[in-house]
């Protein structure tokens, strides 16, 4: 079953263009050095908020990325143009596929 962690945030408009590369550049670390990234949604909310969302094949895989976050160079350089961030770990019990 897919698992997916749901970050939300806001980042200064003077600073979007800098985090989307910085977070490129960490989606591409973490799907070289750990597979089952199917996904990397970022969404930007009628509020000026994001939603970014990280969709695994398993929450095996997952787990597994997220506990080697700390050898991410990446992931505080990104995190660091966020304010305000929370993040929720889930598992996809229905797409509404017919």
């Amino acid at each position: 079953m897919s698992a997916v962690r749901s970050h939300h945030y806001s980042v200064a408009e003077a600073d979007l263009e800098e985090f989307l590369a910085r977070r490129t550049s960490l989606i591409a670390t973490v799907r070289k050095t750990h597979p089952g990234l199917m996904a990397a949604l970022l969404i930007r909310l009628d509020d000026g908020t994001y939603n970014d969302i990280w969709r695994w094949e398993t929450a095996q895989q997952m787990g597994a990325a997220l506990a080697a976050i700390g050898t991410f160079p990446e992931a505080p350089l990104t995190m660091a143009l966020t304010k305000d961030a929370t993040a929720q770990n889930g598992r996809i019990v229905d797409e509404g596929e017919s």
